[in-house]
Parts: structure tokens; sequence; C-alpha cells
């Protein structure tokens, strides 16, 4: 059973799931997680409490960083893929990322503009697909494609 480490109150029979997995699911660097967090599972409770009531070390987190791959990239507008190709491989702080979006490198202006193009097109196809649907559902039976 797991230990209750505060975060929920009384431990339950709620799923647990490890220390990474919790953290992707709260958004925050596991490394950089108070050791008391680190150590041991979290259960689903435990989880619901600090997404409820975040308490002020993930509040910190959160606000300051370290940040995840996947919170930076999301920070900057770009894909964890666009982080790579821009040789970011270490996680960074609000401050550092609020300095590249001030004065952006040539690969953050690329990555951001390739991100755009990429938005526009899902839009693109949503809106044919919903078009196609909305025709086939009004019986337009016009047969193209």
């Amino acid at each position: 059973m797991p230990r209750n480490r505060g975060y929920g109150g009384r431990v339950s029979q709620s799923q647990s799931m490890k220390p990474e997995t919790a953290a992707k699911k709260l958004g925050i660097l596991l490394e950089a997680a108070p050791a008391e967090f680190r150590e041991g599972v979290v259960t689903r409770d435990e989880l619901n409490a600090l997404q409820a009531d975040p308490p002020e070390w993930l509040q910190q987190l959160r606000r300051e960083g370290p940040h995840p791959r996947s919170v930076v990239a999301a920070k900057l507008g770009v894909s964890n893929s666009g982080l790579a190709r821009g040789g970011v491989t270490e996680p960074l702080t609000t401050a550092e990322i609020k300095a590249l979006l001030a004065a952006p490198p040539p690969w953050l202006v690329q990555e951001r503009a390739t991100q755009a193009g990429v938005r526009a097109e899902k839009r693109r196809v949503a809106e044919r697909d919903a078009e196609r649907a909305a025709k086939r559902a009004g019986g337009g039976g016009g047969g193209g494609v």
C-alpha cells in the first residue's frame, strides 16, 4: 500500500503511479521536485489534491522552472523536435524562456514559423473534413472525393 505523504489526506485504495508519471501530469521536471515527491509512489488521490490545491513548491516550479521539454516547447511555440533542432537539450527556466522570446535566435524564428504552418494545415484539413462530413450528413450523395 502506498504511503501517505500528506498530499491527499488519508491513504485510499486509489490507483498509484510512479513519480515520473505524476510529474508529467503536473507539467514539472521530476529532478526539480522535492525528494519526498520523487521517492515512492503517488496515488491518484494525491495527484488530484496536488492539482486542486498545489503546495508552494509546486506553484514555484510551475512559475519559475526549470521546465520539462514539453513545457519549454509549448512556451516557445515550437515542437519538441524543434527544440532538438535548435540545440536545446537541457531544461530551461522561465527567465531563460523569456530571454529567448525577447531576442529570438534564428532557429526559434524558423521553428515558430514551421509550427504556424503545421497549425494552419491542421485547420485546413479539419475544415475540409467537416465540410465533407456535412455534405454526407446532408444527403448530398455527390460521390466526390
